[in-house]
């Protein structure tokens, strides 16, 4: 079991950050604005899939992008076309993928995500727009404003993105770890004896509610390939996993309304499960690398796996501590309690509690979702936290 953890971290742990570096100098790179502006007008669809197969975002921060560009005035098709394309690949997620199950792997992933997108967008732009003038489009997400320029910026917004998914990178290396230590090789030819087709369609039925990372969940897929999932199946789970669950379907339902909703739903379901069977048709499945063949135990990947490993330990132990400071810090001073709008993932919550630990008499900040709040103890004024959840990019509610 530990071995088996080890060598995870080895193999991830290098395209993981060299991906998070990509993301934070996109950020850090692209004009103000970019996105936004981008998403308008004569092939608003095209751009928006062209933006958004490369961008690191999950289910959990691809939900307030997406509602924020329909928000801003992009068309249906291009909202809905970045909702679909987005959470499937990723410079993190197609490096860790290549990785794992190969390059061919890899870049069919990245065609089927930018092919979804675009057929779901056209789709969005011809269906008539049912949204009543009071529809929900949440909070625009902070990444859509004026960002800050310079080195520090794309480091922090690079922490930011590993912020919001070292639980499931956590996850997603431990249950791979587990599956190759103790299920039997070739357990899952079960599969593979049903038929591509229902082989996919089993997956489906697990990954349509389930939240599932990108990047975290790749090394899930290639341990069950490796126990005898058919490849195509793996791909139904990579497409359809990260792009749905009980969230992303509430949200886009408020957003967009049940039209949209049952278009997205039916290009997922339809899309995975053709370039699943796609996949296994036309690409030799020899093709696919075999997890930890091979040690790969290199300078740079145990430097890379000793850095990963600190960065998720600081950020749990911060956790932690920010628990622990909302629970039992209300007795060293006032305890005021505000709602935010538009909080999405670990990212949101580290953004709100830093600009409300940057008020002056503020002794301890604590931020979570469900209930969506913030509790700020100490001697700052509720009208000043107010207006620095506003500064953050999220919306203060009475609560």
């Amino acid at each position: 079991m530990v071995e088996s953890l080890i060598q995870t971290m080895l193999e991830l742990s290098p395209w993981f950050l060299l991906g998070m570096a990509v993301a934070g100098l996109l950020h850090g790179l692209l004009p103000r604005n970019f996105i936004k502006r981008q998403l308008r007008g004569r092939f608003a669809v095209v751009k928006a899939v062209a933006l958004g197969v490369p961008l690191p975002l999950c289910s959990c921060g691809v939900i307030p992008a997406g509602l924020g560009l329909k928000r801003d005035g992009a068309s249906n098709g291009a909202s809905l076309g970045f909702l679909i394309s987005t959470p499937q690949t990723g410079v993190d997620s197609i490096l860790v993928s290549a990785t794992f199950l190969g390059w061919p792997f890899a870049l069919f992933k990245v065609f089927a995500a930018a092919a979804t997108g675009l057929i779901g967008g056209i789709i969005a732009d011809r269906l008539p727009d049912d949204d009543p003038p009071d529809r929900d489009l949440g909070a625009v997400e902070a990444a859509n404003e004026e960002q800050e320029r310079g080195l520090r910026a794309m480091v922090e917004h690079a922490h930011d993105l590993l912020a919001s998914i070292w639980r499931w990178l956590v996850f997603g290396v431990v249950v791979s770890a587990l599956i190759n230590t103790f299920l039997p090789v070739g357990t899952l030819e079960v599969f593979a004896d049903a038929g591509p087709l229902w082989a996919g369609f089993m997956i489906l039925l697990i990954s349509l509610p389930l939240y599932v990372c990108a990047t975290a969940s790749v090394p899930i897929a290639a341990a069950l390939v490796a126990n005898g999932m058919p490849v195509g199946a793996a791909l139904v789970f990579l497409m359809a996993g990260p792009a749905t669950n009980v969230a992303t379907i509430g949200a886009i339902y408020r957003g967009f309304g049940g039209r949209q909703l049952f278009s997205y739903l039916f290009v997922l379901i339809v899309g995975s499960l053709g370039f699943g069977l796609l996949f296994d048709w036309a690409i030799d499945p020899l093709t696919v690398a075999q997890p930890h063949a091979a040690s790969h135990a290199t300078w740079w990947a145990v430097a890379s796996a000793v850095l990963l490993s600190a960065l998720i330990a600081r950020l749990a132990v911060q956790d932690l501590l920010g628990w622990l400071r909302g629970r039992f810090g209300a007795s060293t001073g006032e305890s005021i309690e505000v709602g935010v709008e538009g909080l999405s993932c670990g990212a949101c919550e580290r953004k709100v509690e830093r600009a409300l630990l940057a008020l002056d008499g503020v002794v301890s900040v604590m931020v979570t979702r469900s209930p969506d709040r913030a509790v700020v103890v100490g001697s700052a004024s509720r009208e000043a936290v107010v207006r620095a959840i506003g500064t953050a990019g999220y919306t203060a509610v009475p609560s």
